[in-house]
């Protein structure tokens, strides 16, 4: 029986267009109109079935014409995607902004990456090698990073039959395989399957940030996923920058996912002028952004999401550790309210599917750390920010966003206003990566690495708990101890919690780096809380001067001889204080 491949539309609702006469499967890719708008097939009924437009639908009208593609979504994956910056389905804007202008046309097509551009080629592998879909089986440099050319997923396992050095673009064949499949340095790969991988490893590496709060308080670990939920203005974009720009990821993607014109604008014209902190060369090298701003087409925001993960794999699969930011998840989410809603679907809590927590959970199980097809480790780790409408955490985006997610980073307007930076609020985050890191930070950073941030969280909580009885009576009321609590937490806060972004030095903490201000820290608190005890006045510890020092050594470059010198005179201080009242 020979399909039907035209059909006709008989309905349209904003990016919902439904129509018959055409066979279809769910997920299939098809054109709509006479502009020919792509579509994705989402549910199919007896006579007719439901597509999603991945473009703007005004003027299109029943009667015009359904084309089937017979293909699912797919990204193009291959050579070339670095540095590039694409729509939600993968149209690379700066090739058409320099075809058309500033404003896209409907119906337009353009390849993901350059057809003409031509790659050295290195095989690593030869005729008569056994080899199978997802392998590595040759290389070729794009930028600084060796991208390794991967069999596609879907073939089993097969013998190649010829294989050729030289240079290449993507469309040319550069070996066959026994079966008679042709190799290419490109090839598709669908969005909405994740792909294939030997084993899942355990999170057991962090991805260091070079931010204090996130690597000491609240780390993430390699393959995991992060929630940054907050209002607006608290600074959930400048902290995804910022990991993008300071983490010690191999390839960052970034997903502008239904974010205002002009954050998104901010962040396109600022990324191509960054310069990567670790090759001193520009941070587009190793970066993918994909923007789909809140004005476009909500399907398109619902496909960036798994645009942007697909691409995130596919370097992992090339053992490669990728950091994915999704700003924001919740505009994701509304893309898909906005689209159950006009199917008419039965609303779950404040409107949204009542499969959200489904999709949200199949997003970030993407996430993770595994071995590849050839037998390396890579990692993806998903940052998800959310949006809640006025800061409200109790809603279903930043709840569904929890059961997921083992990392929490609370980001606090309040603080934000207080120009508090970075405006976590430690209070209200978490990380259930502590005990998985362990061992890591026990190894590499400080044997008793667990018992300081333990001992740091706790004076943190402590001064939660005294701050009401301060706002009552006054902390003059507080017994000596407890107001040194108050004191060292204020340190805590000033020193270690703030970071600088704009500072030459502070704007990068590493992790020994940390860990010696924790000592530092802690240190005082041993000095205080015991000249506390021997009788001196809190007023005369509180009146220290060599504490005010500390900001000096996290600003420090070469910061090591002025941390001696600060415990020394810290030392120094308080034994005169002793005496005094001895």
């Amino acid at each position: 029986m020979v399909k039907k491949n035209e059909g006709e539309i008989i309905r349209v609702s904003g990016p919902v267009v439904e129509a018959r006469g055409i066979d279809v499967q769910m997920a299939d890719i098809v054109r709509v109109g006479e502009e020919e708008l792509m579509g994705e097939v989402i549910r199919i009924d007896e006579n007719s079935f439901i597509i999603q437009v991945y473009e703007d639908t005004t003027s299109v009208k029943p009667g015009e014409k359904v084309t089937n593609t017979n293909s699912a979504l797919s990204v193009e994956v291959g050579p070339g995607l670095l540095g590039s910056i694409y729509d939600g389905i993968q149209r690379p804007l700066q090739v058409l902004e320099e075809e058309m202008g500033i404003f896209i046309k409907r119906g337009v097509d353009a390849h993901g990456i350059s057809q003409e551009k031509e790659w050295e080629f290195t095989p690593l592998v030869k005729s008569g090698d056994t080899v199978v879909g997802g392998q590595v089986i040759g290389t070729v440099q794009e930028f600084d990073v060796v991208h390794k050319i991967m069999l596609p997923q879907h073939i089993e396992e097969d013998t190649i039959k010829t294989i050729t050095s030289g240079t290449f673009t993507v469309t040319q064949v550069i070996g066959t395989l026994e079966s008679g499949e042709e190799i290419k340095l490109s090839h598709k790969q669908s969005v909405r399957t994740p792909r294939k991988y030997n084993t899942k490893l355990a999170p057991s590496i962090p991805l260091s940030t070079g931010q204090r709060i996130y690597d000491v308080f609240f780390p993430v670990a390699k393959g995991g996923v992060a929630a940054l939920p907050g209002p607006f203005g608290a600074g959930k974009t400048v902290t995804q920058q910022s990991i993008a720009k300071w983490s010690d990821a191999d390839i960052v993607v970034y997903v502008g996912c239904g974010e205002r014109g002009n954050e998104m604008t901010e962040v396109l014209s600022e990324f191509p002028h960054l310069v990567d902190p670790k090759t001193g060369k520009p941070m587009m090298e190793r970066t993918i952004l994909i923007a789909n701003t809140s004005n476009m087409p909500v399907a398109a925001r619902e496909a960036s999401v798994y645009v942007g993960i697909t691409l995130a794999e596919y370097y992992r699969d090339q053992g490669y550790n990728v950091a994915m930011m999704a700003d924001s998840t919740s505009r994701w989410a509304e893309a898909m309210r906005e689209i159950s809603s006009r199917l008419e679907e039965m609303p779950g809590e404040e409107g949204y599917p009542a499969y959200l927590s489904t999709k949200l959970s199949n997003f970030y199980e993407r996430a993770g750390r595994v071995q590849t097809m050839s037998g390396e480790e890579g990692s993806v780790t998903v940052i998800g920010a959310v949006s809640p409408a006025g800061g409200d955490f109790s809603e279903p985006v930043t709840q569904n966003t929890l059961r997921v997610a083992k990392c929490f980073w609370a980001l606090d307007a309040k603080l934000a206003e207080k120009r508090h930076y970075w405006s976590i609020n430690w209070l209200k985050s978490y990380s259930l990566y502590h005990e998985s890191l362990r061992e890591y930070f026990k190894k590499n950073v400080d044997e008793n690495w667990g018992n300081k941030v333990t001992q740091m969280m706790k004076l943190l909580q402590e001064e939660e708990k005294l701050m009401e009885i301060v706002q009552l009576v006054g902390s003059d009321s507080l017994p000596a101890n407890q107001q040194v609590i108050l004191e060292v937490t204020r340190i805590v806060r000033e020193e270690l919690l703030q970071q600088n972004a704009f500072h030459e030095v502070d704007k990068y903490c590493p992790i020994h780096k940390s860990n010696d201000l924790i000592d530092l820290v802690l240190y005082f608190n041993e000095l205080a809380t015991s000249a506390s005890s021997k009788g001196v006045d809190i007023q005369d510890i509180i009146a220290s001067k060599a504490k005010y020092r500390i900001s000096e050594v996290k600003n420090s470059e070469d910061y090591k001889p002025v941390l001696e010198e600060v415990k020394e005179e810290m030392k120094k201080e308080f034994d005169s204080l002793i005496k005094k009242y001895s």
